[in-house]
């Protein structure tokens, strides 16, 4: 008996497919490309087992801290009953040891990579409408924990990124549910595959290496896009107005990901697939491409209008002895972590 498919079922099968791309995509781009593109490569089949080959699984005894933990925040069902919330809280690590914080410290599990460049904390509500991007000054002054006080980007060298989640959940009060990291050199691959990015600058600029930059929209390529990423040193408020570039950056990434026209060519998905994911370490779960996609399932109405960004608040510019600072905002990281455990991160991150 012949199984082929008739021409018009080949047709609503491939229309049928090109939708769950769409919508997959789209909800994941709370990962920030690393959900959104893996979720692309597993719908196109063969990119599925190379993303999975290809990106860098963090040991599991080196991801979590042990010991205690925070409760997982909890949410009230119609009878007035209490369950533990479905919310995702994810930590997104960005390093460069080519142009970044400029220390020495390896990280062996990430490639290219010294301390946390950025650190952003990628929340995803218990009812899967929308993603809370909250970014986090790298030179914040922090107790780190197991350690004494210091940069909270230091976290990222010391025993994995164990330190770096116990860090976080210590002043957050929230447990974070997943990480990825990955170094600045593969946001270069992912935009030669996207031909391309367009970014909004807050200002103009000249980078050290001679890229110049006006302010507002304009297209940058590969080599422009890591210089308008990297640089710090134009800026006399230093890592505020990088910070800023990042989260344009990001938003550039996230809008030229989910064009139709990215996702509709199986040649550009594989160039953003095979140029990125090896820059890109997860841990466990995250690396298994069926997570990945039920995930992108469960977030399917979210579209890139429902993602916020911001930059948690903080007491500005001091010192630590001799270092340059930025003084934390203790009232700040804790008017956070309730707000997600009210489940009203939402709300904060739109007052923010």
């Amino acid at each position: 008996m012949d199984s082929t498919p008739a021409p018009e079922e080949r047709g609503r099968k491939k229309s049928s497919l090109g939708r769950r791309v769409l919508l997959v995509t789209l909800s994941l781009a709370a990962l920030v490309v690393v959900g959104g593109v893996a979720a692309v490569a597993l719908y196109l089949g063969s990119l599925s087992s190379n993303y999975e080959e290809s990106v860098n699984v963090l040991p599991e005894d080196q991801t979590f801290p042990d010991g205690d933990r925070p409760d997982s925040p909890t949410v009230e069902d119609e009878d007035g009953d209490e369950s533990e919330s479905d919310q995702l809280n994810i930590l997104l690590l960005g390093s460069d040891a080519g142009g970044g914080s400029g220390e020495d410290e390896n990280v062996p599990w990430l490639p290219d990579a010294a301390r946390a460049d950025s650190i952003m904390w990628v929340h995803v509500p218990h009812d899967r409408e929308s993603v809370q991007i909250m970014s986090i000054m790298r030179d914040t002054w922090v107790p780190i924990a197991g350690q004494s006080e210091a940069k909270i980007n230091a976290s990222l060298s010391y025993d994995g990124p164990e330190t770096a989640v116990a860090t976080l959940e210590n002043l957050i009060g929230v447990p974070i549910d997943h990480v990825a990291a990955v170094d600045m050199e593969g946001f270069q691959g992912l935009v030669e595959g996207m031909d391309g990015v367009t970014v909004n600058s807050p200002q103009s600029f000249t980078s050290q290496d001679g890229y110049h930059f006006e302010a507002g929209s304009q297209e940058l390529t590969s080599s422009e896009a890591l210089s308008f990423v990297r640089e710090r040193q134009a800026f006399s408020d230093g890592d505020y107005t990088r910070v800023a570039n990042h989260q344009a950056f990001m938003e550039g990434v996230l809008s030229g990901v989910l064009t139709p026209q990215n996702l509709s060519n199986p040649a550009r998905v594989h160039d953003m697939v095979t140029g990125f994911t090896p820059h890109m370490t997860v841990d466990s779960e995250l690396s298994e491409s069926g997570y990945v996609a039920d995930l992108g399932w469960e977030m399917r109405s979210v579209r890139a209008g429902d993602i916020t960004s911001f930059t948690l608040p903080n007491n500005g510019i001091g010192t630590a002895g001799s270092e340059s600072i930025v003084v934390a905002d203790y009232d700040a990281f804790d008017e956070a972590g309730e707000a997600m455990r009210e489940g009203t991160f939402e709300q904060y991150a739109d007052q923010h």
